[in-house]
């Protein structure tokens, strides 16, 4: 495929029939288009509104905790400065963590929920659906439709469900109910498919809040632009910290939104290196990774195109990750569009690579990652070092990892 041409801004899409390229758009079925023409026209309408912006504003401050802080990894920092040092290489760049874990739920999701709970209020809609992998997702829904006084059912595959109990308990808590998803492989591109089959069914009182920046138009468009509050805020917070832009920021990404909320805002700074992380599971070279981008190729899920992991037939291939979030056979559209222009770089990190990077964070920041968020730190903890000591690296640490204890005590051979 032929490299596209470089537009003179890489923040200027979706066009208006939702591509970013050859990559977007909305294949859905017959009865959903009504809905989702309807969505875009509310979207259109608030997504320039101030009351709208304000209200949302004084949600994320005063109930989820914004601005979320940049953190100087000093432990981090230190520690792969010795190794760089013992090596003989650049001297080790600084390392800032992005710290979405502090956000009230523990992770980003809360970002695009508080949006669109406003903006399925404004809409008039009466009962809320959501699909969840990690569980992140699930609960920062089921607290939004607390908030609001709104019944929610939450989608979640069989198999995220029993590794992921102690979110489940917790969106339970909160009033939601937890359906989980059987069929399949039980992960979240099966409950997303759950979620859509209720959506169709149920399309005059129910909002579908979508999770991450996929699906089709507006989501891609829309999840971006709530989480963009991550990139705006680490944009203004290293700039007074520092002095000036990082050289390199890097995110995880399973569909993308807390890595296209960091990236979107340093789109234009041609000058910083942008890196999203792949779940490259255990090895690109069978079938058990999630690196869409890095082992797929285009096609359509989900009612828009994109990269996927497919076999020869076209089928959709489920793949596998240590991580339930980024346990994903695609990524958004945006991403795909992305990684085809060059503006950003897309990589695999192993499961076990993961693993040691949360255990590394933990022992030196005393901050316990979400395991997403350690393949970002994974990839950090192998460019650093090589890096110049004056250099600075932004990761978004978009969860924490209380969530995934159960997970890595299994893989440690350990017990709680």
């Amino acid at each position: 495929m032929d490299k596209p041409a470089t537009p003179n801004s890489f923040r200027t899409g979706p066009d208006e029939q939702g591509m970013f390229g050859i990559f977007g758009g909305r294949f859905v079925a017959e009865t959903l288009m009504p809905l989702i023409l309807d969505l875009e026209r509310h979207w259109n309408e608030v997504k320039n509104d101030p009351d709208f912006k304000a209200e949302l504003t004084d949600l994320s401050t005063h109930y989820a905790g914004r601005p979320s802080k940049l953190y100087f990894a000093e432990g981090l920092t230190k520690h792969l400065r010795e190794v760089s040092s013992a090596k003989g290489l650049g001297g080790g760049a600084k390392v800032y963590f992005k710290r979405e874990d502090l956000n009230h739920t523990g992770s980003h999701k809360i970002n695009n929920c508080l949006g669109q709970i406003l903006l399925a209020k404004r809409m008039g809609k009466k009962r809320i659906i959501a699909e969840t992998g990690a569980g992140q997702h699930g609960v920062a829904s089921a607290t939004v439709a607390a908030r609001f006084g709104f019944p929610c059912v939450v989608y979640m595959g069989a198999t995220d469900v029993a590794r992921q109990s102690p979110n489940v308990f917790r969106m339970k808590l909160l009033g939601a109910e937890v359906r989980p998803v059987t069929a399949g492989h039980g992960t979240l591109k099966d409950a997303m498919n759950e979620a859509l089959r209720d959506w169709v069914t149920n399309v005059e009182d129910t909002y579908y809040l979508i999770g991450t920046a996929a699906g089709p138009h507006p989501y891609p468009e829309l999840v971006r632009d709530f989480q963009s509050v991550i990139g705006t805020e680490a944009r203004a917070q290293i700039l007074e910290q520092e002095g000036r832009l990082p050289d390199t920021i890097i995110a995880c990404v399973g569909g993308g939104s807390n890595a296209i909320g960091l990236f979107h805002p340093f789109l234009d700074d041609k000058e910083v290196r942008i890196i999203g992380i792949e779940a490259g599971g255990r090895g690109l070279d069978g079938i058990e990774h999630c690196a869409s981008m890095n082992a797929g190729a285009p096609g359509v899920l989900h009612g828009n195109r994109t990269y996927l992991l497919q076999n020869s037939d076209g089928q959709i291939m489920d793949g596998h990750s240590i991580s339930a979030g980024l346990d994903y056979p695609g990524v958004g559209p945006e991403h795909s569009w992305l990684r085809d222009s060059g503006r950003v770089e897309y990589v695999p990190i192993l499961d076990d690579e993961a693993l040691e990077a949360f255990k590394l964070t933990t022992r030196v920041e005393g901050i316990i990652p979400a395991l997403e968020s350690a393949h970002a730190i994974a990839h950090a903890v192998k460019i650093v070092p090589a890096m110049d000591k004056d250099q600075i690296v932004i990761v978004n640490l978009s969860g924490r990892g209380d969530k995934d204890v159960h997970t890595v005590a299994s893989m440690l051979g350990m017990e709680i």
